[in-house]
């Protein structure tokens, strides 16, 4: 099993991705993706749904027409862990950022 991340790795995590905030609730961290069209927005979420699926680390996630909203947490760890800063960085990366 992958280990949380502690309050320092969290902040240095964080830091490194743009426009992802903590859910302290959950430790989870989140993010809205906004794209011109649904078109996009779905394309998004395919090219991400293969990099999940090879990590074997899929995200929490809802799309309505041209917005993504995404949640990320290592439900077995209990929270917040390594496998969820790779897939954000993924994901910002496949948005084009």
């Amino acid at each position: 099993m992958t280990a949380k991340l502690d309050a320092t790795q969290r902040t240095s995590a964080l830091a490194e991705l743009k426009g992802w905030t903590h859910d302290a609730k959950r430790d989870a961290i989140t993010k809205t993706f906004t794209f011109k069209n649904f078109v996009e927005a779905f394309g998004f979420m395919t090219q991400t749904a293969l990099v999940a699926e090879r990590m074997d680390h899929h995200p929490e996630w809802s799309n309505v027409y041209k917005t993504v909203n995404v949640l990320l947490t290592t439900h077995d760890a209990g929270g917040l862990t390594q496998r969820d800063v790779n897939l954000a960085r993924a994901m910002d990366e496949a948005a084009g950022g």
